[in-house]
Parts: structure tokens; sequence; C-alpha cells
């Protein structure tokens, strides 16, 4: 079951979705070494603190699964892969889930508001609609280089994984 309020998982999920959302606004990547940091960490600190070590990599493997599809449909880098799976190692399974919903939620308002940005909400809207009424067919044409709809998704997640952690 996942818990309400750690504050220990609360601060960590905190910096390291942070410290991701912020190198991906700059560099446009989530680096290696803090997912992979983030997910060891989380493991073994479930182990220390007498929690359940299977329930820290039932939240990596069910972050990995719910990103994944995205990533091979183009929609996604791998980077917000490994992240969300890194933060699953914290949130465990229940937690996961709901930041990954909280997330697709703080994404589709940055889409918005990066479309609005560039000046591109009609042609991002009529897209979308292209998009679900092709069953994703159009995704190859929609994803062009050219299209400048590209954007940093590290802040969705931290968004989402936040509102998780602090059981909202």
């Amino acid at each position: 079951m996942f818990r309400t309020f750690d504050p220990l998982v609360a601060s960590v999920v905190a910096a390291g979705a942070g410290s991701s959302a912020v190198i991906d606004l700059r560099t446009r990547r989530v680096p290696n070494w803090l997912t992979f940091g983030l997910a060891a960490l989380g493991v073994v600190l479930a182990g220390v603190r007498g929690h359940d070590v299977g329930r820290a990599i039932a939240g990596i493997a069910l972050g990995l699964a719910l990103m994944l599809p995205g990533h091979v449909a183009g929609a996604t880098g791998a980077g917000d892969v490994k992240l969300l799976a890194a933060l699953g190692a914290w949130l465990g399974p229940a937690g996961t889930a709901a930041a990954f919903l909280y997330s697709a939620l703080a994404g589709g308002v940055l889409a918005i508001v990066v479309a609005l940005g560039r000046g591109r909400l009609r042609a991002t809207m009529a897209r979308a609609a292209a998009l679900a009424h092709s069953g994703g067919a159009v995704a190859v044409e929609i994803e062009r280089a050219s299209e400048d709809n590209r954007f940093a998704y590290a802040p969705a997640i931290a968004i989402g994984a936040l509102t998780a952690a602090l059981g909202w």
C-alpha cells in the first residue's frame, strides 16, 4: 500500500526530480548518473530502513512499463523513462502510478503553454486531433524535427512525482 507521506521520500523526490527538471530544461537531457543514482539509492535505502525492497523494485519496473510505450512512439526521451523508473524506487508501485497520471496532466498543461509561447497552439491542437484520429499513423509526420514541437518533459515528471510523494 502507498504511504500517504514520508518526509524523506518527499525530500529525495523533490531534490532528484527538481534537479532533473533543471538539467533537462538547460540541456534537453536527463543524465544517467542522476537516474541510476536515484534508483540505486532508493533500493538500498528501502532495505536499510526495513522497507520492502521488492516494493522499490516493483516501482522501478512499473515506471519503466508506463513510460516505455511513449518513448517507443517517440513522445518522450529515454531519460524521461529512466527518471520515472528511478523515482518509482522511492514511490513504490501505487505512488509511481499516481506520479505517472499527475505527470501526464502536468505534461498536457506544459504542452499547451509551450505551444502558446511558440505561437503554435492551433497547429498543435489540429495535429493532436489527427494523431488521435489516425491511431498514431501520422506520428512520423507530426514528429518531424522541423515542426519545433518538442519540449523538456522532466518538469512534468517532477511535478507529478512530487505531488504523489506528498500524498495528494
